[in-house]
């Protein structure tokens, strides 16, 4: 699938086989990435027993908009991820690496 302006489709159609977020990933740059950060995101939420709901409360970011990014239908804008890394305390944007 040719990586131009794919973001019409959210990150896990983008899975290759298997299901998100554990699938293999297609080589779209960007769905990988926004694999790598639902993983961390989810992590991180198991590391500190919060929920979305606390994390929506304490970051600012909608309940709902932290729920598709964790389940891979939407593309998290730049401010969004600022803001749940602030309130998380940690780096969600995993690089290039992914």
């Amino acid at each position: 699938m040719p990586q131009g302006d794919a973001r019409r489709l959210p990150p896990r159609a983008y899975c290759a086989s298997g299901a998100w977020p554990e699938a293999v990933m297609t080589e779209h740059h960007g769905a990988r990435v926004a694999q790598a950060m639902a993983f961390r995101l989810q992590a991180a939420l198991e590391e500190r027993g919060w929920s979305v709901a606390h994390l929506s409360r304490v970051s600012g970011v909608a309940r709902f908009t932290i729920a598709k990014a964790l389940a891979g239908e939407a593309w998290p804008d730049l401010l969004t991820i600022a803001n749940l890394e602030k309130a998380l305390g940690c780096d969600l944007w995993p690089g290039r690496d992914v």
